[in-house]
């Protein structure tokens, strides 16, 4: 039996490590902002008849003015792009347009485009925060009536939460050092990510729940013994549901590319929080150093 609890300021560490960086990053070069988070236009064109680069399409915005504009080509090879710049009437969409199809002698179709005001994208930046905090309040909610029959439910749903925001800090630092646009499919993917990793934890709490009926051993012996009966598990079903996301995310369209990343992150994240994070944390608080601390303190003779 591998001892987890022993090892636990290695764990923290790691993630100490991975979150700083994180927040440096963030705190540097700030989140790469989609249209969805501020105002801004998106259209999405396709080349009918001429195999256009992507490089040549941003080096063209750039010289009609649009210097600060995205392109993301939605298939490779297949002539479709998704191109996100400022604010643009209807006018200026369809004269931007004609100015590219005299560029490369090509028809193009828009198939789709839409505009963000900043009323709206600061809606959105109000309901993802919301959703998120709601999210964190059913997951504490839910873990402590779950395990409301051991002597300190509240203790494991504070413990799933800091993994949950573990998580969250990982995936948000990590876009942020890669400069990787966030939109509204990066807080879908982040509220999926915030389900699977309570998932994990609830696993993992629920067995330690189990062998604590079962043997008459301390605390962290439960819990390595607890976390070795559910590693192969944990791991097994992380590891096929990277490969899914692997896959969407190489052969996948450009539209869900963030969304697949976000995943991919979490999953990574959410599976090492839920076994070196949350029960570590639970090891301390509930029956390792702080609980012997608290226990002396109450028994010292006055």
């Amino acid at each position: 039996m591998f001892d987890f609890a022993s090892r636990k300021k290695w764990f923290f560490l790691l993630s100490a490590v991975v979150i700083i960086a994180g927040i440096v990053g963030l705190v540097v070069f700030n989140l790469n902002l989609g249209i969805d988070f501020q105002s801004g236009s998106t259209m999405t064109i396709d080349f009918t008849e001429e195999e256009v680069p992507q490089e040549d399409l941003r080096g063209a915005l750039t010289e009609f003015g649009y210097g600060n504009a995205t392109v993301q080509a939605v298939k490779e090879g297949e002539g479709d792009f998704v191109i996100t710049t400022g604010s643009l009437t209807e006018a200026e969409r369809e004269e931007l347009k004609q100015r590219l199809e005299s560029r490369f002698a090509s028809p193009i179709t828009i198939l789709h485009s839409y505009n963000v005001s900043p009323l709206v994208a600061h809606e959105i930046w109000r309901n993802a925060a919301i959703a998120v905090a709601v999210g964190a309040v059913g997951v504490l909610l839910y873990t402590t009536l779950a395990f409301r029959k051991l002597p300190s439910p509240f203790r494991y749903g504070t413990c799933a939460i800091i993994a949950l925001l573990h998580d969250v800090l990982v995936v948000v630092g990590v876009f942020a050092l890669l400069r990787v646009e966030v939109n509204a499919m990066f807080i879908i993917g982040l509220l999926t990510v915030i389900g699977y990793s309570v998932n994990n934890t609830i696993v993992v709490f629920d067995r330690i729940r189990e062998n604590m009926g079962k043997w008459s051993v301390d605390f962290p012996t439960t819990v390595n013994r607890s976390l070795t009966e559910t590693l192969a598990r944990s791991l097994n079903t992380s590891l096929t549901t990277l490969l899914v996301l692997l896959a969407l995310f190489l052969f996948g369209g450009a539209t869900i590319h963030n969304f697949v990343l976000v995943l991919i992150i979490g999953v990574i994240s959410g599976t090492y929080s839920s076994i070196f994070i949350a029960s570590q944390i639970l090891v301390i608080w509930e029956g390792g150093d702080i609980g012997r601390f608290f226990r002396r303190r109450t028994l010292r003779p006055a």
